[in-house]
């Protein structure tokens, strides 16, 4: 039975326990070749066991892992051609860092001028050249993880599996390393499967972000798609900052609790009257002391019950449709200050409707 041509990396409902604990709850993912994929979720939701799984640390409890057409989930570890690099890096710490990025090779019985020749070309790559000498510890937290990269793409990997290797970086380093690794995956054309709590990351690195939660599956698909279309609450509420309104619908729009009749962009394929929860993400509702009317576009009258100060932004939250929202708008000026009287304005297509859970 053959894995599907398109999918580099394929995981058919796989099921993973701990015990009594079911990490895992029947999962199937197909990564395409040369992608790069997210698994993107909070603590304890079963993304890194299953990128665990994929390398072998982890046995499925049911399922099948297949990598390139082969069935690998019986395979032992070193049979698998896989790069693997970690938050903490592993890095030898009495090994130079030739002999670090060149261990896989050794292993693999790569001959001596190749393994010199395909050291030489990684560090090139993660843009670190002339440090052959030198020992883990002489270099920064960014040059190691640099380092680590290198020790995993020098071997040629069928799949690259990344799990949170940015998190131990501060905020600018994180930053430019992000950069640097999708440069280096779409430079490569590897496939990658990465792991990650930080939306950021997924959103700006993925070509495909896999949400989940609780060991399932909640939403997959590109990143923008994810984020203006949520599938669920769960999506919603952990992607961004969002605000969930709730209403019945009629046959002018929705009418929330408060009275307000919210416009629809969309019609719904929902019956007249069914009770729906509405999606409003904080940076697509614009402040102003008052907006000019337009065409499908709601104006409401708030107050700031309080700012977080965010230098080229600012988040507010605004009292208004008898709850508190979340606004995020550039500061061009000086920010609103507290206690503000403020005209919001929601367009009708930025109202993202859900199915009440």
């Amino acid at each position: 039975m053959a894995t599907s041509t398109a999918a580099a990396v394929e995981l058919r409902h796989v099921i993973k326990h701990f015990g009594e604990v079911q990490a895992v709850k029947g999962v199937d993912l197909a990564v395409d070749a040369g992608s790069f994929v997210t698994l993107l979720g909070p603590s304890g939701c079963g993304k890194t066991t299953i990128l665990r799984m994929i390398a072998g640390l982890e046995q499925p409890t049911r399922g099948e892992i297949w990598i390139k057409g082969r069935r690998i989930d019986e395979i032992p570890i070193h049979k698998r051609n896989l790069g693997l690099v970690f938050q903490n890096y592993a890095l030898f710490p009495h090994k130079t860092i030739f002999d670090n990025v060149a261990f896989g090779l050794r292993y693999r019985n790569v001959p001596k001028d190749a393994i010199r020749r395909r050291v030489t070309e990684a560090l090139e790559i993660v843009r670190l050249p002339g440090v052959e000498k030198r020992f883990p510890a002489q270099l920064s937290g960014g040059q190691q993880q640099r380092i680590a990269l290198a020790r995993a793409i020098v071997i040629e990997p069928d799949v690259l599996l990344l799990d949170e290797p940015l998190s131990a970086l501060d905020a600018n380093l994180r930053e430019e390393m992000r950069v640097e690794l999708k440069r280096i995956q779409r430079e490569l054309g590897i496939t990658t499967i990465f792991v990650t709590h930080d939306q950021a990351e997924a959103l700006a690195l993925s070509d495909k972000v896999v949400v989940m939660s609780n060991g399932l599956k909640e939403q997959e698909g590109e990143p923008d798609s994810v984020y203006n279309r949520p599938a669920s609450r769960f999506v919603a509420e952990f992607l961004g900052n969002a605000n969930l309104l709730q209403g019945r619908l009629e046959e002018e729009g929705l009418r929330l609790a408060d009275g307000t009749l919210l416009p629809m962009g969309e019609r719904q394929a929902h019956p007249l009257g069914t009770e729906l929860d509405v999606v409003l993400r904080a940076e697509r509702i614009l402040l102003a002391q008052r907006h000019p009317p337009e065409a499908d576009v709601i104006l409401l009258p708030g107050r700031v019950r309080a700012l977080d100060y965010q230098g080229v932004a600012a988040r507010y939250f605004v009292e208004a449709l008898g709850t508190t929202l979340q606004v995020i708008n550039p500061i061009e000026d000086r920010p609103f200050p507290e206690d503000a009287e403020v005209q919001l304005r929601i367009r009708s297509k930025d109202c993202i409707v859900l199915g009440r859970a």
